[in-house]
């Protein structure tokens, strides 16, 4: 058989393997294109600080911290107090010279109710440790020495008789008498003196007491003659008297006039009375005002004559006031009702 039909059939068959597998173009690579960058994350937007809010200022104990709209001859009617006092206690030389905020001492220097004082604080407590009483040191003790004696003796003597007789007598010591002790004599008693008769004392004149029973104070008066239109309440914080212009107003308790004058708003010419530590007495809306600060004044003394003064009618506002809260002057004097 020939080799060349042979390969030529080899070579039929190889083609046709070839044509029956299906073509893949080639890639194409743009030398351009670029892989995409990977994606940078977004920042979270920041946190929006909230405001910050100032801790509240904190009022040590018997004071008072001013507020928009105060004066000082309001806070001192508010405490029960001399407004000329809490200027003083407070270095003001002048009592308009206060500012919002401000910190006042409602009290003298040691008095209850003044600024408090205290101590430094460590990191914790420290217990106070009581001294120990000194121990008084006791007096070195003499050495104990022994006594020296004289006798006996020790005496050499020649045998003979009657020498035991000597050497006992030299041995011994000339014998001393005892001399005896007189008795002790007992010492007489002081004779007791009597104490000296007790002089009496006079016995002092009680007092009138309010109708609370707290301090001692006059009886209340009514400060003026007329009909009450308005009552006490939380709002009014004393009572309305009717009356005519120039009428007299009337202390209603002896005291001191600590305030004469028309510095407070709302309350027209204006006269304050402080009978004692306690208890305040307030006259507003006046015509004319007799009595001046300084002034000590009588129960029942004239201080005033009623008027209109920051007011739309002649009336006299009345007020007590016990430790500077208002209370209702009904419970303290009689009122003449409408």
């Amino acid at each position: 058989m020939s080799r060349h039909p042979l390969i030529v059939l080899v070579a039929v068959v190889l083609l046709a393997g070839c044509a029956s597998e299906p073509r893949t173009p080639a890639p194409v690579i743009d030398g351009m294109s670029r892989a995409p960058a990977p994606s940078q994350p977004t920042p979270a937007p920041a946190a929006t600080a909230a405001p910050e809010v100032p801790a509240p200022t904190e009022v040590p104990p018997g004071s008072y911290m001013v507020k928009r709209g105060d004066t000082l001859y309001r806070i001192a009617l508010d405490n029960g107090l001399d407004y000329k006092d809490l200027a003083a206690w407070n270095g003001l030389a002048n009592v308009n010279d206060i500012k919002v905020g401000q910190t006042l001492r409602l009290s003298a220097g040691g008095e209850t109710g003044g600024v408090e004082v205290r101590p430094l604080q460590t990191d914790g407590p420290i217990a106070s440790v009581p001294a120990k009483p000194a121990t008084p040191t006791p007096a070195p003790a003499a050495p104990d020495t022994p006594p020296v004696y004289g006798y006996p003796k020790a005496v050499k003597l020649p045998y003979a008789s009657g020498a035991e007789a000597k050497v006992a007598a030299a041995a011994e010591g000339p014998k001393v008498a005892s001399v005896p002790q007189k008795p002790a004599v007992p010492t007489p008693a002081p004779t007791p003196v009597p104490p000296p008769a007790a002089t009496p004392q006079p016995q002092a004149k009680p007092e009138v007491t309010d109708t609370q029973g707290d301090n001692m104070v006059d009886e209340w008066l009514m400060p003026t003659a007329g009909q009450v239109t308005k009552g006490f309440s939380s709002d009014s914080k004393g009572i309305d008297i009717l009356g005519k212009m120039g009428q007299p107003i009337v202390a209603s308790g002896s005291g001191k006039v600590v305030y004469a004058g028309a510095g407070l708003r709302g309350y027209g010419k204006m006269i304050i009375i402080k009978h004692n530590k306690e208890y305040l007495t307030a006259y507003a809306h006046n015509s004319k005002l007799i009595v001046k600060e300084g002034d000590v004044v009588k129960r029942g003394e004239k201080i005033a004559e009623m008027g209109d003064s920051d007011t739309d009618q002649v009336k006299l506002h009345f007020e007590i006031r016990r430790f500077g809260k208002p209370v209702d002057p009904a419970k303290y004097i009689q009122t003449e009702k409408p």
